[in-house]
């Protein structure tokens, strides 16, 4: 069985989100997404309008993803990818190069994106840039 992992914070779930999980799910057989923690967007200075366990069940609903993990910290991606048994470690093509550390435990993959959304981009048309009111 080949194993996939990716990362992110899936907030606003949208059509760029599936179409990299789905390509993501066709390198192998098992797609696992580990899924940044509210408290590790913080850090990252970001806010999310979902909450983890929110995301995490909207994530889980999407039918080319396996299993969904947290994602407490940058420095967790080794220990993810042995734990795992992952052969493949999956990207966006804008993370290009920063996680070439990986490829002594499994192929790196970075795919291109989907130009035309992104949840920054939705966040920006809606006008809410600098936080939720939720």
């Amino acid at each position: 069985m080949q194993r996939v992992i990716t990362y992110g914070t899936f907030d606003l779930l949208h059509y760029g989100h599936i179409n990299i999980l789905k390509r993501a799910k066709e390198k192998g057989d098992y797609l696992i997404v580990a899924l940044s923690t509210n408290e590790f967007n913080e850090k990252k200075g970001k806010k999310c309008y979902f909450s983890y366990e929110e995301r995490k069940k909207l994530l889980e609903s999407v039918r080319y993803v396996d299993l969904v993990i947290p994602e407490d910290n940058w420095e967790q991606k080794i220990k993810d990818v042995q734990d795992h048994r992952v052969d493949y470690f999956v990207m966006g093509d804008d993370w290009k190069g920063k996680f070439d550390f990986l490829k002594e435990y499994c192929e790196v993959v970075y795919l291109e994106r989907t130009p035309e959304i992104s949840t920054t981009k939705i966040k920006n048309e809606l006008g809410i840039n600098g936080g939720w009111n939720k």
